[in-house]
Order: structure tokens, then C-alpha cells, then sequence
């Protein structure tokens, strides 16, 4: 994978929203801000964020592990389409196909996340869905935090000037696989979050 970008880009206060008003009932809050976990695959977390450059906008759509922040799976488009989420979980769900884990996958209220795919998937696959309340990011601060890292370690220090859709994509691929196998966090102990399942005998 290639990372494209030299120079400081000034940092642009966006933040996607999916939200197109109640049109289904939405499930409890089962989170409930307790973004601890005390096993992979218990808590999974998701969302959209968007990025804008000069080439136009790219979405990325990820499923996070509570447990310590993997990235279990992700999906990167140029379209916020129930094809991107749909495939994202997709991913998800087969990386504990064969095991016992059915994770409660957490979301906002957006339209991506009552769709009749999405729903199929979840009940197909018996994860349990949870919701956070309307308009109340902090429900999903987990995810944010990882958007925020990304954006703050990727994103911003970056110009893009030059850069086509495809070497965009191809950069944040690349920096969450570089985020999951190499970059090391405090609360794992100084490890990544792959290396710390490693270091626990769990398959990451």
C-alpha cells in the first residue's frame, strides 16, 4: 500500500451524518457509554466518517472491537450506500464465523443501520443491535476516538493536493492495518492491538 501526501492540511471540522429521521423503531442503548470489554467480539462498535479532498469525498465505515480497539473489519467508498455498510459487516461476520461470538454491534440512528440488508445480516448472523440516543455522539465516543486518531495521526497532516480517490483509499487501508498490527497503545501495555491478542493466545 502507498501513502500519498507531504505538507500540514488545516484541520476541517466535518462530521457525516446518516441521520435521516425515525423511520423504524430503533433498539435500546445497550452500550450505554461502557465501552469496556472483557473478551474479543463481545462489543463492536460502528459509524461513518467523511473525508473531503480535493479529488472529492471518501467514506470509511468500520466495525471496532470494545476489547481493545481492533479493527475487526472496514469498507471504504465513495459512496455512504448501504453497499458500504453491508459489505463492512459482511467482513465482520466472518471473522467469527466458526466460533461462538455473537457481538452486540453498536451504531447511531442512521438510515444505513434499519435497512432491510443490514437487518437481515444482524438477525442471520444473531448479533444483538444497540442504538445510540438521537443526536448524542458521546454514545458512541469509541468510534469517534478511532476517527478522530486517524484523522489527527493521517488525514490532517497530509495535503492531498495531488491525490486521486483510488490513493486516498488505498492510504487509510493502509493505515489501519498499520493502526491493528503496529501502533502501540498505553492501555494494551505499549502493545498494538494485534500484537496484544498475540501476547493473550487469541487470534486476531
Amino acid at each position: 500500500m502507498k501513502q500519498e501526501g507531504l505538507i500540514v492540511a488545516k484541520p476541517k471540522r466535518r462530521r457525516y451524518n446518516s441521520y435521516l429521521g425515525e423511520i423504524g423503531a430503533a433498539p435500546q442503548n445497550l452500550i450505554n457509554r461502557d465501552f469496556r470489554a472483557a473478551a474479543p467480539n463481545e462489543k463492536w462498535l460502528t459509524d461513518i466518517t467523511e473525508f473531503q479532498i480535493p479529488a472529492g469525498k471518501v467514506y470509511l465505515s468500520p466495525v471496532i472491537d470494545c476489547f481493545d480497539g481492533l479493527v475487526v473489519s472496514w469498507s471504504i467508498g465513495t459512496h455512504p450506500n448501504a453497499h458500504l455498510v453491508n459489505t463492512m459487516l459482511d467482513a465482520a461476520i466472518d471473522a467469527v464465523q466458526g466460533s461462538e461470538s455473537r457481538p452486540v454491534i453498536h451504531s447511531d440512528r442512521g438510515a444505513h443501520y434499519r435497512w432491510p440488508g443490514w437487518l437481515s445480516r444482524v438477525h442471520d448472523a444473531k448479533l444483538t443491535r444497540s442504538m445510540s440516543r438521537k443526536g448524542c455522539s458521546p454514545d458512541n465516543a469509541a468510534c469517534e476516538g478511532f476517527f478522530g486518531r486517524l484523522k489527527m495521526e493521517l488525514f490532517y497532516p497530509n495535503n492531498w493536493q495531488s491525490t486521486t480517490i483510488e490513493q486516498f483509499i488505498e492510504a487509510v487501508d493502509a493505515y489501519i492495518r498499520w493502526y491493528n498490527e503496529k501502533r502501540i497503545k498505553v492501555s494494551l501495555g505499549l502493545l498494538s492491538p494485534v500484537e496484544y491478542r498475540h501476547k493473550l493466545g487469541l487470534a486476531a
